[in-house]
Formats: C-alpha cells, structure tokens, sequence
C-alpha cells in the first residue's frame, strides 16, 4: 500500500493498493480469525465482519439507493448496515447480493478505516461524494460494477473501487478457486502450464457461483481477474 497526496480540494490523502496487496491481506486476515476453509465453500462473511471488527451487520431503512453504508468512530469501524429492502426481497439472488454488499463494506473497514483515525477531524480527511462525516454511503452504481467498478464521477471514486477489489478476494479466496477448478484445467506449451480450458469458461463460471454461493456475475468477474481471456495472459495460480 502507498499514501500519495491527493491532487483535488476533498481528499488530502489517497491510498493505491495493488491486486497483490488485495489478496494478501483477504488471505491473512481471513486466516487470522479461523474462517479460511480447508477445501472450497461458502464464505461467511458476515461473520468476519462480526469476529474481525467486534460489530454484527445491521439491516435498516436506507435510501433507495444505497445498498450498504459503513460508519467509523475514534474507535474504528462503528456500524455496517444493509438495505433492508435487499435482505427481505428473499430471493437467492438477493442474498448473495447481501454477501456481496457485506463484502464491499468489508473493503472500506479494512482499507480506509485509519483515514478517518488520522486526523483529529476526520471529516476534513473524506468529503466526496458519497461521504458524510464519519460515513460511507455505498450506493448501487457503485457496487454494480464490482470487481471492474472504475467510474470516477466521484472525487472518491478510488474509495468505491478498492472496497470492490476485496469483494473478489474476500468471497473465493484464490488459493480456494484453484482447488475448486481444478477439473476445468488443461496442460499448456513445454512447461506444461496450467490453465483453464477456455471451452468449458462458462460451465467454469457456474461451478464456482455455486460452490462459493455468490452471483455469476461474481463468478465471471473473479475468473476473468484469474484466468484473463486468452490463454498467454493467464495468471499462474
């Protein structure tokens, strides 16, 4: 992670985390409170949030807009809650889009919580957009994307995509989504490399939404930061 000064009249400072340093951290801070599993599964990333940050998700009234919204103190992180209208829809597509929500404000906990421990006032640290005080307001445009979230409508557009940075991470932890694809991998070139077959990509997809219990269009995006179309740009698990 590296600190640069930011370069606009809202934020006096901006972090840049590299994909590298995302699944690190996702790893060891899954690690640390026991929730990293043996073999692939499920997530369960409401309990992070509860063993990690000492708080429970809380499921409220929000604007129509927002889907989730974090809020700090000089303790650190003081509440994460969900749209209530996005747990009670009772679809199976709504509550991963609950995970993936919780994920996102799992992001912000722990990538931003110390700018707002920085300064005596830490609301002269964050004013962007989606900010106020000492809280974040996650809106849906902002979550819709993702993984490949890079809208900068916002002066703390940055805040809104390194929080969906960890959602890949946090949700099918690399070493996880190696094991679980395991079957869709074929040999390639003189080191015989592994890779996924790109015929079997979207079957590859649908596996892995239902073993980690996520969207598919979760699914897709995290194959596509592991396995980038075209074999040559492959990363090596």
């Amino acid at each position: 992670m590296r600190i640069y000064r930011a370069k606009n009249r809202y934020l006096e400072e901006r972090l840049y985390y590299t994909n590298s340093d995302i699944e690190s951290l996702c790893t060891d801070e899954l690690n640390k409170v026991g929730l990293l599993p043996n073999s692939p599964r499920t997530i369960p990333v409401d309990r992070f949030i509860e063993k990690r940050f000492k708080i429970s998700p809380s499921y409220e009234e929000l604007p129509h807009d927002v889907l989730g919204l974090i809020e700090f103190d000089e303790h650190g992180v003081r509440k994460i809650a969900i749209s209530r209208s996005l747990d009670e829809e009772g679809s199976k597509s709504s509550a991963r889009r609950v995970n993936t929500t919780l994920a996102h404000e799992a992001g912000h906990a722990l990538l931003h919580t110390h700018l707002f421990l920085l300064r005596e006032k830490p609301a002269s640290l964050l004013r962007a957009e989606n900010t106020s005080g000492s809280k974040i307001l996650c809106r849906g445009d902002s979550i819709k994307g993702m993984l490949g979230y890079r809208e900068r409508k916002s002066e703390g557009w940055w805040l809104e995509h390194q929080a969906n940075m960890v959602i890949g991470p946090m949700l099918l932890p690399k070493s996880l989504v190696r094991t679980a694809l395991e079957p869709f991998l074929i040999k390639s070139g003189i080191l015989e490399r592994e890779i996924l077959d790109q015929a079997r990509r979207d079957e590859a997809e649908k596996f892995l939404a239902e073993v980690f219990d996520v969207n598919p269009i979760v699914a897709k995006i995290r194959l596509d930061v592991l396995f980038p179309q075209g074999n040559s740009r492959q990363l090596c698990l």
